[in-house]
C-alpha cells in the first residue's frame, strides 16, 4: 500500500506538471465526439449516446471502446468504424448511473510506421512513461486514450453503503473532547507579496496535533468575511501569494495546510504515505486527526475580532473538496457556504459495490480497511451540511469518480449545485476543461464576499 501510495503521489504531481505544459502545446486530437444530450444528463430509458467524427488530427489508430456503468461494469464493448466519416457509441441508461466510455488505441493502420511492441490498448499511467507509443486522446495523458461520459438521472444515486450507525456518536464524541483542549494561537509575522496585505503563520493546538497554515486579511481596520481554503493531495508548501491575492480582494483568510507543518516548508515530517497510515483502525486513521485540524481551524477563526460574524465559506478541489463538504457536515451551523471542485474521497467502498472508487484508493480486499474508510468518505457527513453547496464533477474523472460526488450532494438535505464539467478528466490533467467552475466559483465570491447570498441554481 505504501509503495502504490508513492507511486500515486509521483503521479499526480507528474500529471500536473504534463497538463500545464499542455497549456503551451495542446495534445493532438484524432477524434470528435458529440453527445446526444448536450447537457450529458439523461433519463432512465433514453438513449446515451455520442457521434463519433474524425478530429483535427486525422486518425493514425484503430479503437475499441468499452461502455461500463461507474466506470466499474462492463455494459457494453465495440470497435469503431469511421470508414463513413462517422460511427456512434450509444447504450440505453437503465438506472440511476454514471456512464463512462473507455476509447482505446489497439493498432496503428497500415501503411504507417510500425505498431508499438507494447500490448495495445493498454493505457500508461502519467508519470510513468508511454509503453504503447500511442499519442492523443481527451484524457490529459498523451497515450491515445479517449473517454467520454454521462450521467443517468444523477440525482437518484443513491448510497452504496450505509451509513455506520454510530457514526455521529464518534465525531461528537471527537469534537467534544477537542473541545477541551485550549486553543493556543501562535502567530507569526510574514510580508506578503501583495500590497496592502497583513499575513502570518498559525500554529492552534488540536485534539492530537497541531493545525498549521497561514492567515491573511486586508491592513486596513475592520471587519471581514471569512474564507477558509482546504488543500488538495500531497505533501507540498502552500502558495502564500494566493492567500495574500484573496485577501487583497477583502476576505479574512485561512489557509489551512493538510498536514501539521508549517505551511512554508516543503514535506515536515509528514508521510508521503500519509493516506495508508491507520487505515484500518478510525482511531489511528491520518484523516481523523486532518479533519480535526481543519474543525479547529475554524475554532479559532471565530474567535478573532475582525471576522465579520456571519459569513464563513469552504473552499477545496480534490481532497481540499473532501476536507470543506467533511467540516461542512461537522460544524453544519457555523458554515455560509461551500464551493468544491472535483472533491475527493467519496464512495470509498465503491468498489465492493460496482462503482469504482478513486482516491484515497484505500484496498477493498480489506474489511477493516473498508470499515473504517466509512467514518471519512464525505457521503456519510453530507446529510448533516446546512449550507448551499456549490459542487463541479468531471464526468470522466477517475481520480474523484462522478457517482461518489453525485451520491454525496444527493444527501445534503438543502439546497445544492451540482456542476456538470462533461469533458474533464480530474482536474490537474484537463485544467483546460473547467472554465464552468472558475466562472461560477469566482462569480459566487464576490457574491459572498459582498454580503449576498448563494442561490443554488438545483437540478431537479
Amino acid at each position: 500500500m505504501t509503495r502504490s501510495f508513492t507511486r500515486l503521489a509521483i503521479a499526480v504531481l507528474v500529471a500536473a506538471a504534463l497538463s500545464s505544459a499542455q497549456r503551451g502545446a495542446p495534445i493532438p486530437q484524432q477524434l470528435a465526439f458529440t453527445p446526444y444530450h448536450a447537457t450529458g444528463i439523461y433519463d432512465i430509458g433514453e438513449t446515451v449516446g455520442w457521434t463519433v467524427t474524425p478530429g483535427p488530427v486525422a486518425p493514425a489508430y484503430a479503437y475499441k471502446w468499452t461502455v461500463r456503468r461507474n466506470n466499474a461494469v462492463v455494459l457494453k464493448e465495440g470497435k469503431l468504424d469511421l470508414s463513413s466519416g462517422k460511427d456512434k457509441i450509444e447504450i440505453k441508461g437503465d438506472e440511476p448511473e454514471m456512464i463512462y466510455v473507455a476509447i482505446e488505441p489497439v493498432a496503428k493502420f497500415a501503411g504507417d510506421s510500425p505498431a508499438p511492441e507494447a500490448t495495445a490498448g493498454t493505457p500508461a499511467a502519467p508519470g510513468r512513461g508511454n509503453p504503447t507509443g500511442y499519442v492523443g486522446g481527451n484524457t490529459g495523458r498523451n497515450n491515445g486514450l479517449y473517454a467520454v461520459g454521462a450521467a443517468v438521472a444523477p440525482t437518484k444515486i443513491g448510497l452504496a453503503t450505509p451509513r455506520p450507525a454510530d457514526f455521529d456518536s464518534f465525531w461528537t464524541e471527537k469534537l467534544a473532547a477537542q473541545a477541551k483542549v485550549p486553543i493556543n494561537s501562535v502567530l507569526t509575522p510574514v510580508q506578503a507579496d501583495t500590497p496592502g496585505v497583513e499575513m502570518n503563520t498559525f500554529v492552534l493546538d488540536a485534539l492530537g496535533s497541531k493545525a498549521q497554515g497561514y492567515l491573511a486579511r486586508p491592513m486596513k481596520e475592520g471587519k471581514y468575511p471569512a474564507l477558509i481554503l482546504l488543500q488538495y493531495a500531497g505533501v507540498y508548501a502552500l502558495n502564500a501569494h494566493s492567500v495574500a491575492s484573496r485577501a487583497a480582494e477583502g476576505w479574512l483568510v485561512m489557509d489551512v495546510d493538510s498536514h501539521d507543518k508549517l505551511p512554508s516548508d516543503p514535506s515536515g515530517n509528514a508521510p508521503r504515505n500519509y493516506a495508508a497510515v491507520g487505515n484500518t483502525d478510525r482511531e489511528k486513521s491520518y484523516f481523523l486527526n486532518m479533519y480535526l485540524r481543519d474543525s479547529r481551524a475554524l475554532d479559532y477563526l471565530m474567535t478573532r475580532p475582525d471576522w465579520d460574524g456571519k459569513t464563513i465559506v469552504l473552499m477545496g478541489t480534490s481532497m481540499g473538496g473532501q476536507q470543506s463538504l467533511v467540516l461542512a457536515g461537522l460544524r453544519p451551523q457555523k458554515i455560509t457556504a461551500v464551493l468544491v471542485c472535483v472533491p475527493a474521497g467519496t464512495d470509498a467502498n465503491g468498489d465492493l459495490h460496482g462503482r469504482k472508487a478513486g482516491y484515497p484508493n484505500w484496498p477493498s480486499d480489506n474489511p477493516d480497511v473498508m470499515k473504517t474508510a466509512l467514518y471519512f468518505d464525505p457521503i456519510n457527513f453530507a446529510s448533516r451540511i446546512k449550507a448551499p453547496v456549490l459542487a463541479a464533477m468531471g464526468f470522466i474523472d477517475t481520480v474523484s469518480p462522478p457517482a461518489g460526488v453525485w451520491t454525496a450532494l444527493n444527501q445534503i438535505p438543502v439546497a445544492k449545485e451540482p456542476l456538470p464539467m462533461i469533458e474533464s478528466e480530474h482536474n490537474n490533467l484537463t485544467p483546460q476543461k473547467e472554465q464552468n467552475w472558475d466562472a461560477r466559483s469566482k462569480e459566487l465570491l464576490g457574491i459572498l464576499l459582498n454580503g449576498g447570498e448563494f442561490k443554488p441554481n438545483e437540478l431537479k
